[in-house]
């Protein structure tokens, strides 16, 4: 086997072509993150015939007394699965990284482990995981555990929805809680609409909280990417907001009036009206919700006749899928619900499109026990999306005397802080 540099067109051929080919896997990627200050190799594996058998995107930059450190994101291109290949492969590697000063190199393979409905009940799994882990162990690549939360690189845990049905079979299969979300945020007024780079800004007002991530790395996402990388943005069309409040009201008022003139009648007739008090108290309840609507309307298209952008996403295509990368909302508009129409506005447009999956994003494996990303979960899944499980995270080390110092100084930073 050989260690070699392939140039751009010769890695994007092979890795849009390659079962474990991803978009952080792209030269496009690579180039995001040279902005932010990681420098990029190259490589590709080849075998005695000179065929190109493997090949990966490697992330690195100087970190500690001059050494470097190494990513390649979401693993190598390889058939994992093969030992001697694996044998190989890492000890010409870690010879080539040595002599580079290099510490370690950390990788996340695309490999999946099982599949789950919303409720963590496995639909399939992948029998290989087991072997691929002990070939991967037994190689020095250093696991980094099942975790079930946000302790890596990037989530182990996606959310995936395969889009292979009509759009009204997968409105039917959303939670009851996606579909009235949906529903709620329709009739106050919200719209989605795809956005443009100059809608930059506006998104990221809504995402800078979320992640350490500056302005100018998402420009440059939107840069690298191309028309692969999307805008959406949902906005408030508040005269559409009033016109719909306004026909709640009236048909409620209707339907309360005739409740009344019923309860009358009944009354007059001497007729048991327990049942029609109970249906006029829900209607009136009903109907003083809907005239407080119908008030906020009228002041929103008072103070914002053109409409108020609340939410918005980044999303980027690779290959037939759709990968969400990052959402968010003003929280003062929560109860619009702006973050559920987004996402089913999209799976609607991408299925219609002839798009193979949306996947949206990181979640936790934790199905049971209560904790702070439960209503991530709910959200996401609740679209019946597939909850996919991988590997997770290995590191192999090059210089061990340096990585076990390195460590320590890490370790120490931790404490301080």
């Amino acid at each position: 086997m050989k260690i070699i540099t392939l140039s751009e067109e010769q890695f994007n051929r092979f890795s849009e072509n390659h079962r474990y080919g991803n978009l952080y896997q792209t030269t496009n990627y690579a180039k995001v993150m040279k902005q932010e200050g990681f420098h990029y190799h190259l490589l590709g594996f080849t075998n005695n015939s000179n065929e190109l058998i493997g090949a990966t995107m490697v992330l690195f930059k100087k970190t500690f007394l001059n050494y470097k450190v190494a990513y390649a994101p979401f693993g190598f291109l390889i058939d994992y699965s093969n030992n001697d290949l694996i044998e190989e492969l890492t000890n010409k590697l870690k010879k080539l990284l040595i002599k580079q000063k290099f510490i370690y190199l950390k990788m996340n393979p695309r490999i999946y482990c099982s599949e789950r409905d919303r409720k963590g009940n496995i639909l399939s799994y992948n029998p290989e995981t087991n072997d691929i882990l002990e070939i991967l162990q037994r190689n020095g690549y250093i696991h980094n555990g099942f975790n079930n939360f946000f302790e890596n690189q990037k989530p182990r845990w996606n959310a995936v929805l395969r889009l292979t049905a009509s759009n009204e079979r997968l409105y039917k299969n959303l939670s009851k809680q996606t579909r009235n979300k949906i529903s709620k945020a329709t009739r106050k007024g919200v719209e989605i609409y795809e956005g443009t780079e100059k809608d930059l800004d506006i998104l990221y007002e809504f995402i800078k909280k979320k992640h350490n991530r500056s302005l100018k790395y998402y420009k440059n996402v939107l840069k690298e990417f191309h028309e692969d990388a999307k805008i959406y943005l949902a906005k408030i069309n508040t005269q559409s907001y009033v016109k719909k409040s306004k026909e709640e009201y009236e048909a409620e008022l209707k339907m309360n009036e005739q409740m009344n003139e019923n309860l009358q009648k009944a009354s007059r007739r001497g007729k048991d009206i327990t049942r029609i008090i109970n249906k006029k108290m829900e209607s009136d309840k009903r109907l003083t919700k809907c005239q407080n609507n119908l008030v906020q309307a009228t002041n929103y298209f008072s103070n914002y006749p053109d409409g108020l952008i609340i939410g918005g996403l980044l999303a980027i295509k690779y290959q037939n899928g759709m990968n969400l990368i990052i959402e968010g909302f003003d929280p003062k508009y929560r109860s619009f619900n702006p973050n559920y129409l987004l996402k089913w506005e999209i799976i609607k447009k991408l299925n219609l499109e002839e798009y193979k999956y949306f996947n949206l994003n990181g979640i936790v494996g934790e199905f049971k026990e209560k904790n702070k990303y439960s209503g991530l979960n709910e959200m996401k899944l609740g679209y019946n999306a597939s909850a996919m499980e991988y590997i997770g995270e290995f590191d192999l080390i090059i210089n061990k005397t340096v990585y076990n110092l390195y460590q320590t100084k890490s370790e120490k930073s931790k404490k301080e802080k």
